[in-house]
């Protein structure tokens, strides 16, 4: 291999001991647990569920004290 050339790229400093391959394990317990729940189908599936629950919950909410203001 030439490494005189300006544009060359020296492929020598290659190794496969410094490649990490395995990224789940490098990553936080935090991260691993954002990106399954709140990343692609399952994170919108989730959120989804999460609206769906803040509505209702407002709702109740919302009923029970109409309930109560207007039971006189």
């Amino acid at each position: 291999m030439d490494t005189n050339n300006a544009g060359s790229v020296q492929y020598d400093r290659w190794s496969e001991r410094n490649i990490n391959m395995n990224v789940e394990a490098s990553q936080s317990t935090m991260m691993r647990i954002y990106n399954r729940a709140c990343v692609g189908t399952t994170g919108l599936i989730v959120k989804v569920a999460g609206a769906l629950a803040a509505l209702v919950s407002i709702y109740v909410i919302g009923y029970v004290t109409g309930y109560y203001v207007h039971k006189c």
